[in-house]
């Protein structure tokens, strides 16, 4: 793109869709097209006063790390917020993913103070999270925090990947957007810590640290995630793997947490099994509506339970869990990967907003996470550039859309929604529902 044309399609998408806060173009563009760092602006890893990308499950990068130069051996920032400049931004919270091509960069002004700039143009101030106090402190056995559980959202979520591969594995099997897997080879490769299968003495051991300093209690709820089981990890089926978690978390920290667990969508009796455990909120993405790319994109999603049957146990967990906290995920602009993806924006959207309707007539909301083409991946590297930014805008507009048609509000556990409230980081769905009560920031 010639210069300048970046800021002219963004300028462009504000005027044409005024009903999505301006921050969240921004937001989405960053999200599906990554962002730069000028040496300036990256964190000194751990030892420094800003908390560092964890890499909590997926790369979430445009690049492998050999490929980032000095932001493979200077980490940046978790996440980043936006906030002034010319288009007067709220405070906008937006998850990292690095692209040293992208037209957007973060660097320190001549003044040493960060900055978001877009073609040579400063648009906003760029805030960076502080080192959390519990990041200072390790585990007995040496581990940092950071590596067990490592939060997100601002310090409101505590992520849990407590198994860090998955065994849907191989072109046959692996979701073909999903970077799980290479991620875990590239960390071992580049010798850092990264733990295939947490211990759960060390999940509570690190709990245990941030619980002790996080004295304001900013962090709000933990996820417990991970790859999906096929067989068994360490003599455990699916929902008895990430339930021995939550019930070991609920009974030593009874309450402290909202518990939430990203499993695939399971029958009945395991995800009463979850409930039974202490989990509050269940996540079984459905990934992708329509049914030909379910097929193309999650093949073992596909072979193993089936798109129809993967629905119907989401609609069967609501009987269980309510249908508030049910909460799947799809991930947003895969519905346009080539080759196999829609074409054109209005056919992507038709299709997703079916799904929307499909599981908010039932009063499950679901939620998105934007699609990041990582170019180890069948889909991110036949789509460098991800889905057109107009489809992410206009996603926006169809979501809270249909959220007002089926009289639902913001799901649990995503802390405040609203534009200058959200926390939620890897999706703008937050920035873009009304706020509830103004926050005092």
């Amino acid at each position: 793109m010639g210069s300048g044309s970046r800021t002219a399609l963004v300028e462009d998408l504000m005027e044409r869709f005024p009903h999505v806060p301006r921050e969240a173009v921004f937001k989405e563009d960053l999200l599906r097209g990554g962002v730069a760092f000028d040496p300036s602006a990256l964190s000194d890893n751990e030892d420094g006063e800003v908390k560092p990308k964890s890499y909590f499950i997926f790369s979430f990068d445009h690049g492998t790390l050999p490929e980032l130069g000095e932001a493979a051996l200077r980490r940046p920032p978790e996440e980043i917020i936006l906030t002034g400049g010319p288009y007067d931004l709220r405070r906008t919270v937006v998850s990292v993913r690095v692209n040293p091509a992208s037209p957007y960069r973060v660097a320190a002004n001549e003044d040493g103070v960060l900055g978001l700039y877009l073609d040579g143009r400063r648009i906003s101030d760029v805030g960076v999270p502080p080192m959390p106090e519990y990041y200072r402190h390790t585990l007995s056995n040496g581990k940092s925090v950071m590596e067990v559980a490592p939060t997100i959202q601002w310090g409101y979520l505590i992520y849990l990947t407590v198994f860090r591969v998955c065994q849907y594995f191989g072109a046959k099997e692996e979701c073909q957007y999903c970077d799980i897997n290479h991620n875990w080879r590239q960390h071992k490769a580049a010798g850092r810590p990264y733990t295939g299968v947490k211990d759960v003495e060390e999940v509570l051991e690190a709990l245990e640290i941030i619980d002790r300093y996080d004295t304001a209690k900013t962090s709000t709820a933990y996820t417990l995630t991970g790859g999906a089981i096929t067989k068994t990890v360490s003599g455990r089926d699916e929902a008895d793997f990430y339930g021995h978690y939550a019930k070991a978390i609920e009974e030593r920290f009874p309450g402290r947490w909202i518990g939430k667990v990203v499993a695939q969508a399971l029958p009945r009796d395991d995800v009463q099994r979850f409930k039974d455990y202490g989990v509050q909120i269940y996540h079984p993405n459905y990934e992708v509506w329509d049914e030909y790319l379910f097929k193309m994109y999650c093949p073992g999603k596909e072979r193993y339970v089936g798109r129809d049957e993967w629905h119907k146990r989401i609609l069967d967990s609501a009987e269980i869990f309510g249908a508030r906290n049910v909460i799947p995920n799809f991930v947003a602009g895969v519905e346009m990967a080539e080759p196999f993806g829609f074409k054109t924006v209005d056919e992507a959207i038709a299709s997703t907003t079916e799904g929307l309707r499909f599981f908010m007539s039932h009063g499950i909301t679901p939620r998105f996470t934007t699609w990041c083409p990582e170019p180890t991946t069948p889909l991110g590297k036949a789509n460098p550039q991800g889905a057109p930014l107009e489809y992410h805008i206009r996603l926006l507009q169809a979501y809270r859309q249909t959220m007002e048609d089926f009289g639902l509000s913001s799901p649990p556990g995503y802390g405040p929604p609203g534009a200058g409230n959200a926390v939620f980081s890897v999706s703008s769905f937050m920035d873009s529902l009304p706020a509830d009560e103004p926050v005092e920031v």
